[in-house]
């Protein structure tokens, strides 16, 4: 076994602040930090992107993030496989975002 030792800041007070519950904030954090991140990472490959000065970055961010939102809100698990099926036919995006706003 090992022992790891974080350091983390809170505004909760110390008898609020058991380790149980700082672990279980910390998990959630980065459960959903993870989710989005990893698939902009590794899905849309957002490290190798070309975007890089001005408002580009934070524009295509916030693309992925509303596609990846979009995909998730109509129930894809997979969203590397959902961007792959949407491709395919150039009607499908639209047809997908026509749902979400009904």
């Amino acid at each position: 076994t090992t022992t790891e030792t974080i350091h983390a800041v809170t505004s909760l007070p110390t008898h609020q602040a058991s380790p149980a519950l700082l672990a279980a904030l910390a998990r959630g954090r980065w459960g959903i930090e993870n989710q989005l991140h990893w698939v902009r990472d590794v899905t849309y490959d957002e490290d190798h992107h070309r975007a890089r000065t001005g408002n580009a970055p934070q524009v295509m961010a916030s693309l992925r993030n509303l596609a990846i939102t979009i995909l998730r809100l109509t129930g894809a698990g997979n969203i590397a496989h959902a961007l792959r099926h949407h491709a395919r036919h150039p009607e499908r995006p639209l047809e997908t975002i026509k749902k979400v706003s009904c």
